[in-house]
């Protein structure tokens, strides 16, 4: 790990990447999850990309990855202790973005509700 400068750059790294705070609310709002329900609630990602989002947040230990050995094996994804404890952060960011968000921009859900 690189030498960081401020505790600002210790969050964005753990939370930094297009996908991860929305991965973590999502966690957080409504618990555990497989990977399908996870990706389908973020349409606009490859399976690719969400794959290395998930693999990057429990390598940091914000989330779980179970595997239970079934045919085909079935994977869920939780929340840590160490996850819930973004919750404020995420939760201020979605209130400033609910707050400055230009009309033009439509939501699929609002998920600050």
């Amino acid at each position: 790990m690189k030498d960081l400068t401020c505790e600002i750059e210790v969050t964005l790294q753990a939370i930094g990447g297009k996908w991860k705070p929305i991965i973590l609310y999502l966690l957080i709002e409504d618990g555990v999850k497989r990977f399908s329900e996870i990706k389908s609630f973020i349409i606009h990602t490859s399976q690719k990309t969400l794959t290395n989002q998930l693999r990057e947040l429990e390598s940091d230990g914000l989330i779980d990855r179970t595997v239970y050995p079934t045919v085909p094996p079935k994977v869920e994804y939780s929340i840590t202790e160490k996850g819930k404890t973004l919750y404020p952060v995420l939760e201020a960011m979605c209130d400033w973005g609910y707050k400055n968000s230009d009309e033009s921009i439509h939501f699929k859900k609002k998920m600050c509700e």
